[in-house]
């Protein structure tokens, strides 16, 4: 098959990049309330090596305008905690996100009364504030984990690797379908054991193996046609013990901003979702250009070249090359 695709990898790398091979982690806000005036406010906030992001939550009565009383961090976020006693009540306060307007994350809020009931929603740079109270959204709001699941998978440049060498490998027809049906259902099954607490694994070493996973794949791409490859012959069988793998690393995202205590089951469900819509949306825009190039390729003879056909394999698999690299080392 032509790699007509390469323009397109390209293209998405262009852009990718800068996320250094990981999703943009959305960031946390929990509130944890006892009374009226008496709550506990946690902030996690994104991090890249030393650099955070630059969010800081806000109330409208400045309960929180202060220092913390507790800071953390993890390789991954930064944790505060502010604990507020006496302060005015929440309902009918406003709850602003500073920052996120000018970044390309979201915030996942969750406040949780003194009864046991959950509110779960996001924050978008394009709606960064909520009010609290009786109109905020109740329960479980479907759209925060499935927007939260999409968002994971397309910011997500090493997934998206992994099935775009796939479809470069097996082509736009059925033997794709096979694929991504057992993609799934690995993923799918790692990602409930390890987010529901039944499996654990260090997050750097999955994230290592799931870039020596890309690589595979990439040498797969350099196989000449005449010899076909275990990928080729059995598709299902490679995505699937693959897709164990990648769905260990979605838990890990998971996990880092947690499941709501009374609506686990819903949350992870919807996250899966949302991660399949995702991944059903980026391959459907891969197919779509295989097929308006291959009606161009006539025009472009230089498609069919040697050096033309191994590019995408040596694109990916020095991508893929570097980030084990990485891993390793922060292993």
């Amino acid at each position: 098959m032509i790699r007509a695709v390469l323009a397109a990898v390209l293209v998405w790398l262009a852009t990718a990049l800068p996320a250094a091979a990981h999703e943009v982690r959305p960031a946390l806000v929990q509130i944890l309330q006892t009374a009226p005036g008496d709550y506990e406010v946690t902030w996690k906030q994104p991090v890249v090596g030393d650099m955070a992001v630059r969010l800081r939550p806000h109330l409208s009565s400045g309960a929180i305008d202060r220092r913390p009383d507790a800071e953390t961090s993890t390789a991954a976020f930064l944790v505060r905690t502010w604990e507020v006693r006496g302060g005015a009540p929440l309902a009918g306060q406003t709850l602003t996100i500073e920052g996120l307007p000018q970044s390309v994350t979201d915030a996942l809020v969750r406040i949780r009364a003194p009864d046991g009931t959950e509110i779960n929603t996001v924050l978008k740079p394009a709606s960064p504030s909520m009010r609290l109270g009786a109109d905020a959204p109740q329960a479980l709001a479907v759209p925060a984990y499935l927007l939260l699941g999409i968002e994971h998978i397309l910011t997500g440049p090493d997934h998206l690797l992994f099935v775009l060498g796939l479809l470069l490998l097996i082509g736009p027809r059925w033997g794709v379908l096979k694929a991504v049906t057992g993609f799934t259902v690995a993923h799918s099954l790692t990602l409930a054991l390890a987010a529901l607490g039944y499996m654990r694994f260090p997050s750097a070493v999955i994230e290592a193996l799931v870039a020596l996973s890309i690589v595979f794949v990439a040498r797969e791409l350099l196989v000449k046609p005449a010899e076909p490859t275990l990928t080729q012959r059995w598709p299902w069988v490679v995505a699937f013990a693959f897709g164990l793998l990648h769905g260990l690393a979605f838990a890990g995202a998971l996990s880092d901003i947690g499941l709501p205590k009374d609506g686990a089951v819903l949350a992870l469900l919807l996250f899966n979702v949302g991660v399949e819509i995702g991944q059903l949306m980026f391959i459907a825009g891969a197919v779509a250009v295989i097929l308006a190039l291959r009606r161009i390729r006539l025009r472009a003879p230089v498609l069919d070249a040697p050096w033309a056909q191994a590019l995408p394999a040596y694109v990916i698999g020095g991508l893929a090359a570097f980030w084990v690299i990485e891993r390793v080392l922060a292993v």
